[in-house]
């Protein structure tokens, strides 16, 4: 069963470094499309009227190098599961590619406050004197990935200790 659901996971993971930027592309194409996914899920007291499409396609790209890290991290997550679904639990290239997820997942953590707050100020950057933004988000959701990261970080560390004592075994038959 364990098998099935890393494969399961691994396509998953597949799907997504496919389709995402399929849909990043489309939402470059159709920049009206971002401005309007982006006015409804930002929460900031900007006006809307004022931001021109130059910073409609900063802010794609801004977010684009965001969700960037994500997929890099869902690559090395998409590896590991997917040695996993062939039965290769603990080798090397498996603790590595968990530790680089880790990794990104703890950058993207990370950088989830940064992106909101050059969001705002790129957004409110037309607003007159006095009126520009500069907003700052940290919450919880962020030091939950934190502390999943470092959680996977060590079972990373697991799996070559596991690695090693495997071999030690193979040793003794």
């Amino acid at each position: 069963m364990t098998r099935q659901f890393s494969l399961l996971i691994a396509l998953g993971c597949s799907a997504l470094l496919i389709l995402t930027p399929v849909a990043a592309l489309y939402l470059l194409l159709d920049i009206e499309l971002f401005a309007s996914l982006a006015r409804s899920n930002l929460s900031l007291p900007i006006q809307w009227q004022t931001v021109s499409d130059t910073q409609w396609y900063s802010l794609w790209l801004l977010t684009l190098i965001y969700i960037g890290i994500g997929l890099a991290g869902l690559y090395f997550l998409r590896r590991a599961f997917a040695n996993f679904a062939k039965g290769e639990l603990f080798n090397h290239s498996n603790s590595r590619d968990l530790r680089l997820f880790a990794i990104m997942l703890f950058v993207q953590a990370l950088t989830k406050p940064l992106h909101f707050t050059l969001s705002s100020v790129l957004l409110s950057f037309n607003h007159p004197a006095g009126e520009k933004m500069l907003s700052v988000s940290l919450g919880s959701g962020e030091i939950k990935v934190i502390a999943l990261a470092m959680i996977l970080w060590v079972m990373s560390d697991l799996l070559v200790r596991g690695s090693q004592l495997e071999n030690e075994n193979k040793q003794f038959i």
